[in-house]
Formats: C-alpha cells, structure tokens, sequence
C-alpha cells in the first residue's frame, strides 16, 4: 500500500526532512486503515461533500491543494523574504495532510459516501489534527490541519498554515458554482 501511495502522491518526495516525510506518510496509512479505505479509493471519494455529487477525488483535491501551495510559497518567498521565512517542508507536509481527517470523516454506504458515525461529531480538521498529533508530527503541521478550515477562522494562523488555508479555498470555491 505505502508504494502504491508514494506513486500517487510524489509531492512525498518533495519533503527534504526524512523523518517528516516519514512521519506523514505513516499518517496517511493510518488514515486509510482507520477509516477501510484502498489507496485505489482516493480517486473514487469525492473530495468534499458540501458539492451535490462532486465529481472532483479526494486524491485530485489533496494533489492540487498541494502544488497550489507550494506554487504560491515559491512567489511569496521571491517577493517577501525580508519579512517572514516560510518551511517549504511544512508547505508540503501540511498540504498533503489538510484533508488527512475526510478519511475519517466519511464511509462508504451502499456505493454512496456519507458522514460515518465519527464524521457526524468531529469535523475533518479536529480528527485529522488528531491524527497528526499521534505521529508526532510537528505542532506547526498539525496548527495547519487544524485551522485550514472555517474553524480556524478569526484565530492565529502561520505564514504556511495561511498557504494551505487559502490553497485549499481556492481549489474549493470555484467548484461550488
């Protein structure tokens, strides 16, 4: 399964830091096991359930959510360097795991996804936030798990957690139609 993913996701090859690139694919196959899901899965589950039949994959969201991010850093950082650093490692690291909770969050029921019994009571960034925090993954990756959705609006986000954040709502928004 871990080959599988890594041919999938080669943005896990973009995490120079062995260990955080280890850290969050070890949280990726949890998700997967917890949640009974296949890597061949990822390109059947809608990345979102807020869009009536949503036709975009989860797998397709994380990928984009990703290289938006890291696309955006690499600008950023050309222009801003003077005034704040940004981890391109957390970039990556966070963007691949934004959405790490929806593994969670949904099931599976008759051929039609749906909020599982968990999804129901906690949304994707407190359990994927979670998930992070039980691999030890750094606490500046699981702050951009946490906040990359409405619940951290109002509240402090990082330079890299303000990437992801509006990564993820730029891939988002335009779909809603």
């Amino acid at each position: 399964m871990e080959k599988k993913l890594l041919s999938l996701f080669p943005e896990f090859g973009l995490i120079r830091e062995a260990g955080l690139r280890d850290q969050t694919l070890a949280c990726w196959m949890e998700a997967l096991q917890l949640g009974g899901w296949q890597v061949e899965d990822l390109d059947l589950i809608p990345f979102t359930l807020l869009i009536p039949d949503c036709k975009v994959s989860f797998r397709t969201h994380v990928q984009a959510v990703t290289q938006t991010a890291i696309a955006s850093a690499n600008i950023l950082a050309r222009h801003y360097a003077p005034y704040y650093t940004l981890s391109m490692d957390l970039i990556v690291s966070g963007g691949l795991l934004h959405d790490i909770g929806k593994l969670l969050e949904y099931r599976r029921v008759e051929g039609k996804f749906v909020k599982s019994s968990n999804g129901k009571l906690l949304r994707h960034p407190f359990s994927g936030a979670n998930l992070a925090a039980k691999h030890q993954l750094p606490d500046e990756i699981v702050h951009i798990i946490a906040v990359h959705a409405k619940e951290g609006d109002g509240g402090y986000r990082t330079p890299e957690a303000v990437i992801v954040h509006h990564a993820d709502f730029m891939n988002f928004e335009p779909l809603k139609g």
